[in-house]
């Protein structure tokens, strides 16, 4: 059995050894509560570090990938039960290094072990189809085989939901993985290595790396060794990863940013659409991909809506993160503060309304409280533009034509709402609305883990993350022709 992480500063998981990285170099990470705070010290792994992983994951592969799937899967449920022996201290951590409310992190931590036990599910699933030949005396078929070593580049925001959510489809299709993780929430998917370590994995078949993205992160997409490359984060690095991948042929998925609309027709439940407006725009301190930017409310009702969530914004518990009351906790760290900030600044200049909010609500931590904005122009900033914090602005609309026609203009096309009772406006939205993920009378944030995640327009490339979809990218399809012998 590998050994299990200790000490500190911790280390990368390559090969199925703990390493520091091949510098020296380490960094260190605060808790942006309590910014004094030193939460953990990592390895600034670069790209050496990230080849040395590469060539573990590409040796490994030959005897991965020839397993058995179900032999496989075994391995996730042993990582599964230990994540959820230790759900805890991973939310413990989670909260402490990068702010995330505790009531959310205990939900994502359990997550992640479930997570696993579905992608443990598809070793049981096809992966083909027989077809009817053409010809006497034929098999025609399809099979789907894993690509070999893959770089997954994931975010802080969800520190243990969407490493695993990567790793899990493509570890049990067959391939191997190099998993660089989030810079600001590194301890957090080390328990991940660490749980796959005691699960017994075969060496090099998961390899974790700390450490920023444009150095360790940059080998992975530009290493020819990486048959394909999964990122999740900003839309300017996205772009750059597709355009340097596919240079070289690399297969790419992103999923990047989102502008979220959630529309309250009149006939809407409005205490529910209250609710969920709070909770898609501020839970988790509004940094979400998928979390609610626009508000867009029918005009009989605006007035009542916007009393109603003014109120709710008031009695929201806003502080430190590692209560468990705390529904809004500070942002990842201060210069992610400045830049909220500043546009909430920008957006005062535009002429928008501060209704709530608007300022910093901690001398020390980063804490931004809830901002509700009105009055804004549809080509403000806020308006058109992703702003990842606790910030969404209300609008006023007079009918579904209009409400459409507002909330598909703008270049994301990630998550949208609608609140309504009316068959025809649930329709007609599912229909048409520019959102790879639809909710109806509930907030834009959240995802089953086995049904399809991604978004259209500028929100995503490639096909779509977990559940069933996740195949399309992990695996290539190739169609089989065996005709039988004459004699």
């Amino acid at each position: 059995m590998s050994e299990t992480l200790t000490g500190s500063p911790a280390r990368n998981y390559v090969g199925g050894e703990w390493r520091d990285s091949a510098s020296g170099d380490t960094y260190e990470k605060r808790n942006p509560w309590r910014p004094s705070e030193v939460t953990g010290v990592y390895p600034s792994s670069d790209a050496d570090d990230a080849s040395a992983a590469i060539d573990a994951a590409r040796e490994a592969f030959p005897s991965w990938a020839a397993l058995p799937a179900g032999q496989r899967a075994a391995f996730f449920g042993k990582a599964a039960n230990v994540l959820e022996a230790r759900a805890e201290q991973i939310a413990q951590d989670m909260t402490a290094e990068m702010g995330k409310p505790l009531r959310e992190s205990r939900l994502e931590a359990l997550r992640a072990a479930t997570i696993l036990r579905y992608a443990a599910g598809e070793a049981w699933r096809p992966v083909g189809e027989m077809y009817a030949p053409s010809v006497a005396n034929q098999r025609l078929y399809t099979l789907r085989r894993p690509l070999g070593a893959v770089g997954l580049i994931t975010p802080w925001n969800f520190p243990i939901a969407i490493p695993v959510w990567k790793l899990a489809p493509a570890l049990i299709y067959g391939n191997t993985v190099v998993l660089k993780l989030g810079y600001e929430a590194p301890r957090t998917g080390l328990h991940v290595a660490e749980s796959f370590a005691e699960a017994g994995l075969p060496a090099g078949v998961l390899n974790v790396l700390t450490g920023s993205g444009s150095k360790a992160g940059a080998e992975l997409v530009r290493n020819p060794g990486t048959r394909a490359i999964s990122f999740t984060g900003s839309v300017a690095v996205g772009q750059g990863v597709r355009e340097a991948a596919t240079a070289r042929d690399c297969r790419v998925q992103l999923e990047l940013g989102g502008h979220n609309p959630l529309i309250v027709m009149a006939d809407a439940e409005l205490d529910r659409a209250v609710e969920a407006s709070f909770a898609g725009a501020f839970w988790s301190a509004g940094q979400k991909c998928t979390a609610t930017r626009r508000i867009l409310v029918q005009d009989e009702v605006y007035d009542e809506f916007r009393d109603r969530l003014l109120a709710r914004v008031a009695a929201g518990k806003v502080g430190d993160p590692a209560d468990p009351e705390v529904e809004v906790g500070p942002v990842v760290h201060e210069a992610a503060m400045d830049e909220i900030l500043g546009a909430i600044e920008r957006a005062r200049g535009e002429g928008g309304t501060v209704l709530a909010g608007g300022e910093r609500a901690d001398d020390d931590g980063y804490l931004i409280a809830p901002t509700v904005f009105e009055g804004l122009a549809d080509d403000a900033e806020l308006s058109c533009e992703e702003v990842f914090g606790p910030v969404t602005s209300l609008y006023c609309f007079a009918t579904l034509d209009e409400a459409m026609e507002r909330a598909n203009a703008v270049r994301f096309g990630l998550s949208a709402s609608i609140f309504t009772r009316d068959l025809y406006a649930v329709q007609r939205f599912s229909e048409e609305i520019g959102a790879g993920i639809i909710h109806v009378n509930s907030q834009t944030a959240g995802a089953d883990v086995h049904v399809p995640f991604g978004g259209v327009k500028g929100s995503g490339w490639g096909p779509h993350e977990q559940g069933r979809a996740a195949i399309e990218f992990y695996t290539e399809l190739v169609t089989v022709y065996q005709d039988a012998p004459l004699a």
